[in-house]
């Protein structure tokens, strides 16, 4: 499958939102979850920042609680299977998203809010600030809320799900 959603290294936004719309009905049917699932392709030409979606999927419905319940893991798991499922590369996780009512977008619009309180707390104690650990993607959006900031740095430490992102004063030294 991974050939036909991937072209010229780039993702094949219709083709790949029909395979995740199929997926994503077949887990919800499994798991008689009472869930309506949208997926669209987005229409190439936006603003073409880093990590902007091609492909969005909602989840909505009576069951959509099940989903958010302790900090959204089933919806992380279904990403995670659709990932799998459509045989992408990591690298072309970020290109698809998939929320349910909002959280993920606020969820990462809170994650950037917090990096910069803190980004703008090291500024001024000139302290390095350790995050709580988060996801890869969450870590990501993270970095790219503060790689324009001047006056920090940031690096991710540790391993697994204890991984991290430390913000740092941008004249300290990277811990190697």
């Amino acid at each position: 499958m991974a050939q036909e959603l991937i072209r010229d290294g780039k993702l094949e936004r219709q083709a790949t939102a029909e395979a995740l719309q199929q997926f994503l009905e077949s887990v919800v049917r499994a798991a008689r979850l009472e869930l309506k699932v949208s997926v669209r392709a987005v229409a190439p030409g936006g603003t073409g920042a880093e990590g902007d979606a091609e492909v969005l999927a909602d989840l909505d419905g009576r069951d959509k609680e099940i989903l958010l319940e302790r900090g959204a893991e089933l919806l992380k798991a279904f990403e995670h299977l659709a990932f799998r499922a459509l045989r992408l590369e990591p690298s072309f996780h970020e290109k698809i998203h998939i929320d349910s009512g909002g959280y993920r977008a606020l969820r990462f619009e809170e994650l950037r809010m917090t990096a910069r309180v803190a980004a703008e707390r090291v500024q001024t104690s000139r302290q390095p600030f350790r995050l709580n650990p988060m996801s890869s993607r969450e870590r990501r959006i993270v970095h790219l809320a503060l790689k324009d900031m001047s006056g920090v740095r940031t690096e991710s430490i540790g391993m697994g799900e204890e991984r991290q992102v430390v913000i740092h004063p941008a004249d300290s030294k990277p811990a190697r």
